[in-house]
């Protein structure tokens, strides 16, 4: 099961392992209280999109489709993620303050797609926590 969170929320018991997924360290928040298991700088987005887009939200169906096509030619960045994804809970750690429009809920719906079986099948439990 995948899980994203703001990175100002506390740890819980079923995060499994903790990926901050953005480019920028959280303000505010030491490494001590993030808890996380690894920061991946290199899935979040590019530092030209994130600026493009700062979050205007008429911007965010181009952000979203500009971000997968990164994350498309990043397979390499992803596989920490997908393999631990495969084995064990994990927990996308994002710092933005909107919780619907940000790059940790696009890269979910990206890895969703690429751990659902190919042919036929239920799709994995994938979700924002709300821990």
């Amino acid at each position: 099961m995948i899980h994203i969170k703001r990175a100002y929320e506390p740890p819980a018991r079923g995060d499994g392992l903790r990926f901050l997924v953005e480019r920028l360290w959280p303000r505010g928040v030491s490494k001590s209280q993030l808890h996380a298991d690894a920061w991946l700088k290199d899935v979040a987005p590019s530092t030209a999109l994130r600026t493009w887009y700062g979050h205007q939200l008429e911007r965010w169906p181009a952000f979203r489709a500009r971000y997968r096509s990164e994350l498309r030619h990043n397979k390499r960045a992803l596989a920490p993620l997908l393999a631990a994804a495969k084995r064990r809970n994990v927990t996308l750690l994002y710092a933005a303050r909107d919780e619907a429009h940000n790059s940790a809920v696009v890269l979910l719906e990206f890895l969703e797609r690429n751990l659902a079986p190919r042919r036929g099948g239920a799709r994995r439990g994938v979700r924002a926590s709300s821990e």
